[in-house]
């Protein structure tokens, strides 16, 4: 690896996902507008928010198929592509399917980010996975930052939502110069000599399985209730973008310590703690009212922090035989899941809208309720987790975990 350059890969993988964040906040922030302007309705909006999250698995599970194949070098610059035509394609939509292709397209960029990145950050960082997946997905709510305090600017100064979205140009003009004039190694488990059946057979562990299972929920837990955060709370608070900007800036300071917060804690109980914290940060956004909103924005942000990144950690330490295919699989079910629940969420809104005879004051709350079930059943899932980890841990040889 004496050509690699891991630090400006880092780099470079960071601003990719910074552009993959970007899409996310931005389109939280200007969501309504897009509705107004081309009349559409709750449920075809959510069905515009939705093509993002399933262009992401497609993107990300046939990335995983073929990365150990093509290279994650190329695959970038089809992230490129896709990005570059995603963001045109917005910045001149003229109705729903427009918008619709146009969100598709981001989807499968973001999708064919994250199954290049996730494992070329492991590829690069063999002896501390976690803490580095955690400090790459740490752009990814500061790009929702950013992005979110993009369209509260530019709507002071009265700019259109065309330029806000114009905006993300720019770095994705950077990272696909970057990549394109980079080195690249190949992925872990070519690098360890895992066999393709090898690496298939480790899929259908029953530790895999579960996990896969429960990404379902984090990913749901997190982004739905962050991508919708301004239709839900609108009539809660008048600063409902704000209760984005705060949560996911809570994520950002968290997923920097990670390093620290891992060195006192296992992922498996961190999972834990973190699904308690979200938990009550959903009850909290469903009840409160006012300013004290931000305050349960704040124990939402720092449940939700650790949820991805740990997820993929775990899986890659615990079954590295898994690979680039698990890691993506797993991003993959949680994108599709969210794509999946926001349609029907989008439905839900707006049946709710109807039996009110048109009054939505509560129907966001409504839907938090709704959805507060995941993190409930996600702590019995944990917790569970963390006593066969223990158990395991008890019989198995002693080994020191990447973290």
């Amino acid at each position: 690896m004496q050509s690699i350059n891991r630090t400006q890969l880092f780099r470079a993988s960071c601003l990719s996902l910074l552009v993959t964040s970007l899409s996310f906040g931005i389109r939280a922030g200007i969501i309504n507008k897009l509705g107004i302007e081309f009349q559409l309705d709750k449920t075809q909006l959510a069905s515009i928010v939705a093509t993002a999250f399933y262009g992401f698995p497609i993107a990300v599970v046939i990335g995983g198929f073929i990365v150990d194949i093509i290279g994650m070098k190329r695959l970038l610059v089809m992230a490129f592509i896709f990005h570059l035509a995603g963001i045109l394609l917005t910045i001149f939509a003229t109705g729903f399917w427009t918008l619709y292709v146009s969100t598709l397209l981001i989807g499968l960029a973001n999708g064919t980010v994250e199954a290049a990145c996730n494992p070329l950050v492991t590829a690069l960082y063999p002896e501390s996975k976690t803490t580095k997946l955690n400090h790459f997905h740490l752009w990814f709510p500061g790009g929702i930052v950013i992005g979110t305090l993009i369209v509260l600017l530019l709507n002071q100064i009265g700019l259109g939502w065309q330029i806000q979205v114009g905006i993300m140009l720019l770095p994705t003009l950077i990272y696909g110069y970057l990549f394109s004039r980079l080195d690249f190694p190949v992925t872990e488990r070519v690098a360890s000599g895992v066999s393709t059946s090898g690496m298939y057979k480790a899929l259908l562990n029953p530790l895999f399985i579960f996990m896969f299972i429960c990404m379902i929920g984090t990913a749901i837990t997190e982004l739905f209730t962050g991508q919708w955060i301004d239709v839900l709370l609108k009539n809660v608070t008048q600063n409902a973008i704000l209760i984005l900007t705060l949560d996911t800036g809570v994520m950002v300071i968290g997923r920097a310590f990670a390093k620290p917060v891992l060195k006192r804690v296992s992922p498996q109980v961190l999972l834990l703690i973190s699904t308690i914290l979200a938990a009550t940060g959903i009850y909290l956004l469903s009840t409160l009212t006012g300013n004290s909103v931000f305050f349960a924005a704040i124990i939402f942000g720092m449940g939700v922090c650790y949820f991805w990144p740990t997820m993929l950690g775990f899986v890659n330490e615990n079954l590295p035989n898994t690979g680039a295919i698990g890691l993506n699989l797993m991003g993959g079910v949680g994108m599709f899941a969210v794509s999946i629940y926001t349609i029907f969420m989008g439905r839900y809104y707006d049946n709710i809208v109807k039996e009110a005879g048109g009054s939505n004051a509560f129907a966001g709350q409504k839907v938090l309720q709704t959805t507060l079930v995941i993190p409930i059943v996600l702590i019995v899932a944990f917790a569970g987790l963390v006593i066969y980890m223990r158990s395991r841990n008890k019989t198995a040889p002693l080994k020191t975990a990447a973290v």
